[in-house]
């Protein structure tokens, strides 16, 4: 599965949740439980083969 479907159908399912006064019926958990599985499997590969960005700390510029 792609990762752009893992989020689309994330966000039907979150969206069906409000809809169900925050409720997911047990299909909907089951397969909740899955994508978000898949979902932090590909987060775990981008922190390990370095793919993530670390945040912006400056460089240091000396003035002369």
């Amino acid at each position: 599965m792609k990762p752009s479907e893992v989020i689309k159908q994330l966000n039907a399912l979150r969206e069906d949740y409000r809809k169900q006064l925050f409720v997911y019926t047990p299909e909907q958990q089951k397969e909740y439980d899955r994508l978000i599985a898949l979902r932090r499997e590909r987060v775990k590969y981008f922190h390990k083969n370095g793919l993530v960005s670390k945040g912006g700390a400056k460089p240091n510029v000396e003035v002369t």
